[in-house]
Order: C-alpha cells, then sequence, then structure tokens
C-alpha cells in the first residue's frame, strides 16, 4: 500500500494538495487524528477490496492529539506499512495574507496574532518537516502551478519525474537557513550596503544586479556553482531526492544573496530545470 501523509503549515495548501491527490486516484481522509493513522492504514490495507493508494491529511488542528504523530509513524513501521510525507509550507508574510483575505483565526491562538501562531506553528512543525520526504513551498503558486508540481512529484506508482530546485537567499545576521542542503556564503563579494545610492535597493533591482554581477569574481563563482549542480542533481534524482535547497547567503540577505540567488535560478530554468527562486528575508 502506498501511504502518503500530508501535513504543513496551516494555510499552505493541505486541503488542496489533498483534492489533487483524490484526482489521481488516492483514498483520502483529512484532518485524521494520529492516534488513529496505524488503524485506519491496517483498515484499508485489510478491506476486501485493498486500497493501494491512500493519502491522510495530519496536522495541528487536532489539538493535543498531534502530539502522537511520531508514535502513529513508528507504529506504522512496526506494522509494516511504509509510507512518505508530504510537508507543505509558505512564507510568514503569505500566510498571514491568506488568513486575512480568507478571516480566519490562527487554529492555535483563535483570539490572538496571527504572527505568534503562525511562530508556534513553526517550532512545533520543525521536526515533522525534517522527517518529510518532499517539501513543496506554495508561497508563489496558484492553485493550479500547485497541481502541476505535485502532478510532476507523483506520478504512477510514486515515481518522480524531476527534482524540484529552491534556490533560496538569506541573510547570515538573521540566522542560518535551517533546510538548506546546499549553502554558498557569497560575502567574499564587495557589498552594495556601503554605496549609498545602492543601499536602499534590493538585489532584485537593475542597479544593484549590474554591481554585483559586474565583479569578475560574481561570475567565476555562478558558473562553479552551476557546474557543481549539473554534476550533483543527476545523482540526487538516483538516489530518490525529490527536492534540493540551495542557499545563497550574504550578510542581511538583501543586496548580494538575491542577486545571485536569482541569476542562479534563471540559468537553471534555462537549463531546464524546474526551479524557483525565494528571498528569506526580503520583504516583497
Amino acid at each position: 500500500m502506498e501511504l502518503l501523509v500530508i501535513t504543513g503549515m496551516s494555510g499552505a495548501g493541505k486541503s488542496q494538495a489533498m483534492k489533487v491527490m483524490e484526482d489521481v486516484g488516492f483514498y483520502c481522509m483529512d484532518n485524521l487524528p494520529p492516534a488513529l493513522l496505524p488503524k485506519f492504514a491496517e483498515l484499508c490495507r485489510e478491506s476486501k477490496k485493498p486500497i493501494k493508494k491512500v493519502a491522510v491529511v495530519v496536522d495541528i488542528r487536532g489539538g493535543e492529539f498531534f502530539d502522537h504523530l511520531f508514535q502513529a509513524l513508528d507504529d506504522l513501521n512496526t506494522i509494516g506499512i511504509e509510507y512518505k510525507i508530504l510537508f507543505l509550507d509558505a512564507s510568514d508574510s503569505v500566510l498571514i495574507k491568506r488568513y486575512k483575505e480568507l478571516r480566519r483565526p490562527h487554529p492555535l491562538i483563535p483570539e490572538g496574532s496571527l504572527s505568534t501562531g503562525i511562530k508556534m506553528e513553526r517550532e512545533i512543525l520543525q521536526e515533522v518537516k525534517k522527517r518529510a520526504n518532499y517539501i513543496i513551498d506554495t508561497s508563489k503558486l496558484t492553485l493550479g502551478m500547485l497541481r502541476a508540481e505535485m502532478s510532476e512529484v507523483f506520478l504512477e506508482g510514486g515515481e518522480t519525474r524531476k527534482i524540484s530546485i529552491s534556490v533560496t537567499s538569506f541573510g547570515f545576521k538573521n540566522g542560518m537557513l535551517l533546510d538548506g542542503d546546499l549553502v554558498f556564503d557569497v560575502r567574499f563579494i564587495p557589498n552594495p550596503f556601503y554605496i549609498p545610492e545602492l543601499k536602499p535597493l534590493s538585489g532584485k533591482t537593475e542597479d544593484t544586479s549590474k554591481y554585483v554581477l559586474n565583479w569578475p569574481q560574481t561570475n567565476i563563482f555562478i558558473t562553479k556553482v552551476i557546474d557543481l549542480l549539473e554534476f550533483l542533481i543527476p545523482y540526487y534524482v538516483t538516489e530518490g531526492k525529490t527536492q534540493l535547497v540551495i542557499g545563497i547567503g550574504c550578510t542581511g540577505g538583501f543586496h548580494r544573496s538575491v542577486t545571485i540567488a536569482e541569476k542562479i535560478n534563471e540559468i537553471l530554468v534555462d537549463h531546464g530545470h524546474r526551479s524557483n527562486a525565494i528571498h528569506r528575508d526580503l520583504s516583497e
């Protein structure tokens, strides 16, 4: 039996993801208490007509029951049921915008701050995210794009077509990129922060981008990173990896890392890879 556990941040699109799995032939169950997960999986496996594809959504709506998730996953291993975890994520700003558009409170703090609720939820889900087989960031995805993304990942038999690449800029002063698979430090490049006319302009603007990309060491670095990635990606795919997070870090995550992340992403897309650029510390 193919069992997919769908979890992640509230507002990141878990319900929509479940609908996509239904469309590709999975039997789906929403908001299942984790303690019931092993029993539910057994019922599906042992029914008169065994259900071969099952997807369940498990998240913090279950309240204190969510604390039983890891025990439930261990129980699945004990009874011989293999599973994979899909974790859906989105930036805080996007989650807040979605909540406000729907006029919904955060499930952890119904009468409190959305930002506080999101922060608490990230802390609760941190370990679950580390164990996820697939991570999809829906910050910039429409429903159609999410459907296309999942169709790329989940094909007949659970095979993968292409690895999903996220080129993520960040600032070291704001903390390390915790989910980065490969992290590069670009603080060796001259900093536009010290150029008065460029200081307020992010790395996505034309003037700052030209300044950063004008240095020979910048272009040599980008060429070497692309060469490394083109070498590594086929091996990651062979090993079954479905998502690759490439971190590009500078001091504040506003100038150099943003420009270089955009450029590397542009080249990867031109090479036919399924890639997108994310800027963790850039307010857009």
